[in-house]
């Protein structure tokens, strides 16, 4: 896959950091597989270490641009975002350990399940209370969460926001406050994921020799997503979409379903 693709991508990734909380996170994963398949197996351990280093700067950089006014319902988080970071960083070690076909499957499989879960369980696509359209504080995630929610989200290489979005969302909020609050978060599990992918030892230089590997992050890979996502953020940010509240709750599962349709091809 070529560079200007790569950007191209990244201009997707822009969109759904913004949208829907991802921090670039289910795009890059499937994708950077695609890039590196002469890695192998391989391939995916390089991917989780290269979609976390996106989704910190993605995230980081649309939580800097997001009104104040919003994240201010994370006041008195810090319990969990610690706890989020343990586990994520609990995680990406695991995902060196692991064999990389069990985490392409979980990946699969944990996309599948979220899928149903959305699809069946009341408060997502249906909530139980009205919708408010100013910014209240929702009911807050458990800080013992933190643990297997970064655990999870690093191993899979995935922001969290898959767990998170529907955890505010059911809470009450409206979409785009859900998806804004999952980017802060998204940033405490992919900073430490990150650290340790870079600090990897470095793949055997048979496959290698063709990516520019740092630890076990692709530089070159994340360096042209993020050359496509950033300016999207920015415009975005400034100028976001008004999209029907029902509307932005079923195009986040149809981005889910996407998703693991394109982790199942890249296999």
């Amino acid at each position: 896959m070529d560079v200007v693709a790569l950007i191209g991508i990244g201009l997707l990734t822009g969109v759904t950091t913004v949208l829907f909380g991802f921090g670039g996170g289910f795009v890059a994963v499937p994708v950077v597989v695609w890039a590196d398949a002469v890695l192998g197996a391989n391939a995916m351990r390089v991917a989780t270490a290269t979609s976390a280093l996106v989704m910190v700067v993605n995230a980081g950089f649309a939580t800097a641009v997001t009104p104040r006014r919003v994240l201010v319902a994370l006041r008195g988080s810090g319990a969990l975002l610690l706890l989020l970071a343990a586990g994520a960083a609990t995680g990406a070690l695991a995902t060196r350990l692991a064999p990389a076909a069990l985490v392409r499957w979980a990946f699969v499989g944990y996309v599948a399940l979220t899928i149903v879960d959305l699809l069946l369980r009341p408060g997502f696509l249906r909530p139980r209370a009205p919708v408010e359209t100013t910014v209240a504080a929702p009911r807050p995630i458990p800080s013992l969460l933190g643990v297997p929610i970064g655990a999870i989200a690093a191993f899979l290489g995935v922001g969290g926001s898959v767990m998170t979005v529907p955890a505010v969302r059911r809470a009450g909020h409206p979409m785009q406050v859900a998806t804004a609050l999952a980017n802060p978060l998204t940033v405490a599990i992919a900073l430490p994921a990150t650290a340790v992918s870079l600090g990897a030892a470095a793949l055997p230089p048979a496959g290698s020799a063709q990516v520019h590997l740092v630890g076990l992050v692709d530089v070159g890979a994340a360096a042209a997503l993020l050359v496509g996502a950033l300016p999207v953020i920015a415009v975005l940010r400034r100028r976001p979409p008004r999209i029907p509240d029902r509307l932005y709750a079923r195009a986040y599962v149809g981005l889910l379903a996407l998703v693991a349709v394109a982790m199942l091809l890249s296999g």
